[in-house]
């Protein structure tokens, strides 16, 4: 009899198809566990989950022989570390799985952003251009070669948005919580890093050190040609204070993948000319996927084998 493993957040089917072949999946379709599977929430051994869903001590309780909880990609920010530890609960992840992915992402919005493509492509399909119409909108723009790039964060995303930025003949510099061996300069501060840049790409992971600290303060630091471009979660930013640093012109513009709240509804935030919008798909390429299920793959295999889980999350929120 195949292993069970109990699918906690919503995923689509097609994600799913590869677990499937390997373990019995018990899909709760994003709906609470214990009214779709009453009957099977005692046994549960192992749970695959999205790392932004909240995952509780209290939720963990509920499943008295739960010792795994998998996250299908890179975060693991829903779930409660210091809960799972207490409860011998193993937290696995995929590190680095999509990093390329999420880089490449953040690179399009930037330049969607900074070279205002959005509004570009209407002044073609407007009939504008055609006519000659002046738009203060199409003013020149600085290019990549004059840019300054703040990344903040300097994980496997951020290495790779870094250089990707220097490829494109941009200064790069950085902020994280340690320094790193990387041929960038660095900042000790977030703030000196936003004073200095003129992009700040936000590649930090989530953590509740981390909860809005892209602010109002920072955001001024950034000034009036600042841009801000986040893949990383939506809490690091201060969602209010960007909706009123692009409403009065504190900065130029943002280009956002993630959100305060997903699914991301229709608010004064998407109705901004500035600001370039796309719905968390940093991750989301055929490549990344394969990457992404490989690792939830061997976490499953090792748990249930009885090994440590080869892509593990230690409770201080490190990769191991």
């Amino acid at each position: 009899m195949a292993d069970k493993v109990l699918i906690y957040s919503r995923f689509p089917k097609t994600m799913m198809t590869r677990f499937a072949e390997a373990f019995e999946l018990l899909d709760t379709a994003g709906k609470s566990a214990h009214e779709v599977f009453p009957a099977e929430i005692a046994n549960v051994r192992a749970m695959l989950t999205a790392g932004g869903t909240p995952l509780g001590a209290a939720e963990m309780d509920r499943f008295p022989k739960l010792g795994a909880i998998v996250c299908y990609g890179t975060g693991y920010d829903g779930v409660d570390l210091k809960a799972a530890a207490a409860r011998n609960i193993a937290v696995g992840h995929s590190p680095g799985a999509n990093a390329a992915s999420v880089a490449d992402i953040a690179m399009t919005l930037m330049l969607a952003t900074t070279r205002r493509i959005l509004v570009a492509d209407q002044y073609v399909r407007s009939g504008d251009w055609a006519g000659s119409k002046q738009s203060p909108l199409m003013r020149p723009q600085a290019g990549m070669p004059s840019r300054r790039i703040g990344v903040y964060g300097m994980g496997e995303i951020g290495r790779k948005i870094a250089v990707r930025c220097a490829a494109f003949e941009s200064e790069v510099g950085y902020f994280s919580r340690s320094r790193h061996d990387v041929p960038y300069q660095y900042f000790p501060t977030l703030e000196a890093l936003a004073d200095w840049c003129s992009v700040l790409m936000v590649a930090v992971r989530a953590s509740e050190e981390t909860n809005h600290l892209v602010n109002a303060d920072i955001l001024k630091r950034l000034g009036a040609d600042g841009y801000v471009v986040n893949i990383s979660r939506g809490s690091v930013i201060d969602e209010a204070a960007l909706v009123a640093a692009l409403s009065d012109g504190t900065i130029a513009g943002a280009g956002l993948d993630v959100y305060a709240r997903e699914p991301h509804a229709p608010d004064a935030l998407t109705a901004l000319p500035n600001v370039v919008l796309s719905p968390h798909i940093g991750g989301h390429t055929l490549d990344s996927h394969v990457a992404m299920q490989n690792c939830v793959l061997a976490n499953l295999t090792a748990f249930f084998g009885g090994k440590p889980l080869p892509y593990a999350v230690r409770e201080g929120g490190k990769s191991s």
